[in-house]
């Protein structure tokens, strides 16, 4: 009896004229030789960035490669290995956007528009979405998407290029489209791996000094029981998703003191967190169990105007929005001396990496308030 022929599928490199390598496949099968051009292609390495960019596609293209070889061994032994890389793209970017809320919810059709935008067919397949494709959304994000993309009302707006903050988190979630359609079997090979992230800035993280607390709770506020929240917020570090959702039947009379048990909006993680007596006695009379503690507080839109109203009226210099008595929070805890770790818990971060960006604020303070220091050495003139 003859024996069966060996498959073997390398993965082999072609210079081209313009100084770039093609990637494809050869592929061996039944003493027949065939190849496979992938669409990748590795680049003159430079500079540190194109040896980068090289290692993400030849990563890519072993994925391309590992995937061929399981489509050729399936089909050999009459295994099923079709997907359904023939769904709609945007139809499963819409039933997530569906889940969403918020401002987060917000986010993501700020993206769909930006997708619609570089791609206006709305049929499109996930087998249509290439490396290349996504290269091109990417280059689209970084040269020619404007904020007017996504909010018709500002018309009267001069347009003006997105920010690199946002170009990060807008390809973030095209990623995160792909890692579900991973996840759900849709498609076997995520086009998105290979293709550089935007880097995220650093962004500074607004938050409020001891002195400026004591100085808006002064201020007479436009809503007392935003106002109220907002001060809970900076004793105790929680959400506006938290906060406006907060039940009296998450919240726990003990013989140590209060404590409220809550499941995070965000994360969806149970945590609970033990509240100072100003924190406490914020709360004001207990209600019945299935009332908001804050009922009044309205949608977050209102929130952030009548905040910014509020801390003008204060005197404050600042952009103070109801997630920045999140960042006072973590700062004052910081600054007060309790560990990274126990800031990290009480936040309810899930990587102590998230709130090592506190720690990174209160360097910058810190360094800021030596050199305030006058010349004491030498005698003045």
């Amino acid at each position: 009896m003859a024996q069966k022929k060996k498959e073997i599928v390398y993965l082999r490199k072609r210079a081209r004229s313009n100084g770039t390598f093609a990637l494809y496949l050869d592929i061996c099968r039944n003493g027949k030789r065939t190849n496979e051009y992938l669409k990748l292609y590795l680049i003159p390495e430079h500079t540190r960035e194109d040896k980068l960019k090289n290692k993400e596609t030849l990563k890519l293209a072993e994925a391309m490669r590992a995937k061929r070889v399981v489509e050729i061994q399936s089909k050999d032994f009459g295994l099923d290995v079709s997907t359904h890389e023939d769904a709609l793209f945007l139809d499963v970017m819409r039933r997530l956007i569906d889940r969403k809320e918020g401002t987060t919810k917000t986010s993501w059709q700020n993206c769909l528009a930006h997708i619609l935008k570089y791609e206006p067919n709305d049929r499109i397949t996930f087998r249509e979405i290439t490396p290349q494709w996504v290269r091109g959304f990417r280059d689209y994000l970084d040269t020619k998407a404007m904020q007017w993309a996504i909010d018709n009302r500002k018309r009267d707006v001069e347009p003006k290029p997105i920010s690199q903050g946002t170009k990060a988190l807008m390809f973030q979630k095209l990623c995160t489209v792909f890692n579900i359609a991973m996840r759900e079997g849709i498609i076997r090979i995520n086009p998105t791996v290979g293709v550089e992230r935007f880097r995220e800035p650093e962004s500074d993280r607004e938050f409020l000094t001891i002195d400026e607390i004591r100085q808006l709770r002064k201020t007479p506020p436009p809503n007392e029981d935003l106002a109220q929240a907002f001060f809970f917020s900076c004793l105790t570090g929680l959400r506006w998703s938290d906060i406006v959702k907060l039940k009296w039947s998450e919240v726990q009379e003990l013989n140590s003191g209060t404590r409220i048990v809550f499941t995070q909006k965000k994360t969806g993680g149970l945590e609970y967190l033990d509240l100072n007596t100003q924190a406490a006695s914020i709360l004001g009379k207990r209600g019945k169990r299935e009332e908001l503690v804050f009922p009044r507080l309205g949608p977050i839109q209102s929130a952030r105007i009548s905040i910014a109203a509020w801390v003008r009226s204060a005197g404050i210099d600042k952009h103070i929005t109801f997630h920045c008595a999140r960042h006072t929070f973590a700062v004052m805890m910081l600054d007060l001396g309790v560990d990274l770790y126990t800031v990290s818990k009480l936040l309810g971060h899930k990587s102590i990496e998230t709130t090592q960006v506190y720690a990174k604020i209160l360097d910058k303070n810190k360094k800021a308030a030596v050199e305030r220091i006058p010349n004491i050495l030498d005698d003045p003139e």
